[in-house]
């Protein structure tokens, strides 16, 4: 029966919440949103921390946040020939079909990062004070000192442990 608990583990989730913390901490001082770095360590745990997925989730993020200020734009022309519905509708069926037909030749920009980031900047773009242009630059700044983070992390514990 394997362990369930192992040195390893403990010392890397010790670690990886003072992270966190720390981040946090630093980003309410800062008054700014951490959702965008935190979805980018989600994700980059998601693909078991594989750093060939990095740039995916990072520039698909930044597609997907910039896509909900594309699709303001969108629905704010077309509004007055279909109606703010219809219009934000299209908008997202050309924003998925797009991820369809192109997340084989510009994987990086059209992928289900995209989407996702997509999906989270629009609910979030409904609170007060939204910033999509500061997300992107959590996104990409935080959310790669995020993986930078992780990374470090599991070195130090491999140091430390010495696995």
């Amino acid at each position: 029966m394997e362990k369930v608990f192992t040195k390893r583990s403990l010392l890397f989730g010790f670690l990886l919440v003072a992270f966190i913390i720390v981040f946090e901490i630093i980003m309410a001082r800062m008054a700014l949103a951490a959702w965008p770095a935190f979805m980018v360590m989600i994700f980059f745990f998601v693909v078991h921390e594989d750093t060939k997925q990095a740039p995916g989730i990072l520039i698909g993020g930044l597609a997907g946040i910039l896509c909900v200020m594309l699709c303001g734009m969108f629905v704010d022309a077309l509004n007055p020939l279909m109606g703010h519905e219809t219009a934000k509708l299209i908008f997202i069926g050309l924003f998925v079909y797009a991820i369809v037909l192109l997340k084989d030749a510009i994987p990086y920009v059209f992928n289900s990062y995209a989407f996702m980031f997509f999906l989270v900047s629009a609910i979030a773009k409904q609170t007060p004070n939204a910033n999509p242009y500061i997300w992107m630059g959590v996104e990409l700044v935080i959310g790669g000192i995020f993986i930078l983070g992780i990374l470090g992390i599991n070195r130090l514990v491999s140091a430390i442990l010495r696995d």
